[in-house]
């Protein structure tokens, strides 16, 4: 018998059933619900620690540079009955603005001009300068790709003024504080299983791996210690946190 030739028979039939978690025509993703339970968020009781260490975080940082924050704090902004309703949409704007092709930016100009800017407009934004908006209107007809660059940083200046206290006592930010506290949480090796070896190369190999509380498949490159000691790789290792990474030692 082939055990060799069993054993990738073996090692291919599971690659394929777990392959469900991101292919629905084989079959549903497997899951290890004890896992999955530990993705579970937090009680807000258990984030208070991290409420303090982030009470002297910046606006930027917080709700600006981190994705999580960024989509919490805009949800923040645009939730039913608002006070930040105008400042919100005028954000929106300016973000499809930037992301517009260069033959719609006129029109799209136009439109946050219209919304946002005109004083006789319900969503007027009162808080930006005269001299913003007369510059603003003076050269919208030609769609620079900076044309609201005083804009954004006059709302940004502003949302951080008024929106950003208000929203550190809310519901979102203590969502966001649930998050940070889950991703602070260590990810091990039991967290995965791996299946089969796809390749090898280098110091390592790239086995076919499975994220158990979600059922999602990823290619894992992990190192090898047979491979390592046969290619010098812990002398490389030495070597590079001397300084000194001698190009001889890559040679096999």
């Amino acid at each position: 018998m082939d055990i060799g030739g069993l054993e990738t028979v073996v090692a291919n039939s599971a690659f394929v059933a777990a392959r469900g978690s991101i292919d629905s025509q084989v079959g549903a993703p497997v899951r290890d619900k004890k896992m999955r339970d530990r993705l579970r968020l937090p009680h807000i009781s258990q984030c208070e620690e991290l409420r303090e260490a982030s009470a002297g975080d910046p606006f930027h940082s917080t709700c600006l540079q981190q994705p999580l924050g960024r989509r919490l704090f805009r949800q923040f902004l645009e939730a039913p009955e608002s006070p930040y309703e105008a400042p919100a949409g005028l954000w929106k704007a300016l973000e499809e603005y930037g992301e517009a092709e260069e033959a719609e930016r006129r029109q799209r100009a136009q439109q946050a001009i219209n919304r946002f800017l005109e004083v006789s407009s319900p969503l007027f934004c009162a808080f930006l300068e005269e001299k913003t908006l007369a510059k603003v209107k003076a050269e919208a007809n030609q769609a620079r790709g900076d044309l609201f660059k005083e804009v954004e940083e006059e709302l940004l200046q502003h949302l951080e003024a008024q929106a950003w206290g208000p929203f550190q006592d809310s519901p979102f930010f203590s969502r966001f504080l649930q998050f940070k506290w889950l991703e602070a949480q260590p990810v091990m090796e039991e967290w995965f299983l791996d299946f089969r070896v796809l390749g090898k190369g280098g110091f390592g190999e790239v086995c076919a791996t499975q994220m158990r509380a979600t059922g999602k498949m990823y290619a894992n490159k992990r190192l090898n210690k047979k491979r390592l000691k046969k290619r010098r790789g812990y002398e490389v290792r030495e070597e590079g946190a001397g300084g000194v990474l001698d190009a001889a030692s890559w040679r096999g």
